[in-house]
């Protein structure tokens, strides 16, 4: 699980690195696990119906050739988020990854709306 403390992190880091407005309205994105495509597919419409945009249901690169496949859905949401409404966002989502029986919730990722 993310840690508040390495959100905190992550946020000097953006800051100190980037001339990102981070105050200000950022594009967040989230991604899920599982090894089947279709309930992640089953999964994006309810991400859908509380604001999430779905960007695609991918297949990982595998770092062996014998390794089961895994897939992704990565869902964005133009947000603002300080460590702590995104360690709540966090929350909310590693429980939803469980309800829906997910094999994970996989983090975040962020960016600056694109104009």
């Amino acid at each position: 699980m993310i840690t508040k403390e390495q959100l905190v992190d992550m946020f000097a880091q953006i800051r100190d690195n980037t001339d990102w407005d981070l105050d200000g309205p950022m594009v967040w994105g989230y991604f899920f696990t599982d090894v089947s495509p279709e309930k992640l597919r089953e999964t994006a419409p309810l991400l859908e119906a509380k604001g999430y945009r779905v960007i695609d249901v991918f297949l990982a690169d595998k770092e062996e050739v014998g390794d089961p496949d895994l897939w992704w859905l990565h869902v964005e949401k133009e947000e603002v988020h300080t460590p702590d409404s995104l360690d709540a966002r966090n929350s909310e989502l590693y429980a939803f990854a469980q309800e829906r029986q997910l094999g994970a919730y996989d983090g975040m990722d962020v960016g600056p709306l694109v104009e």
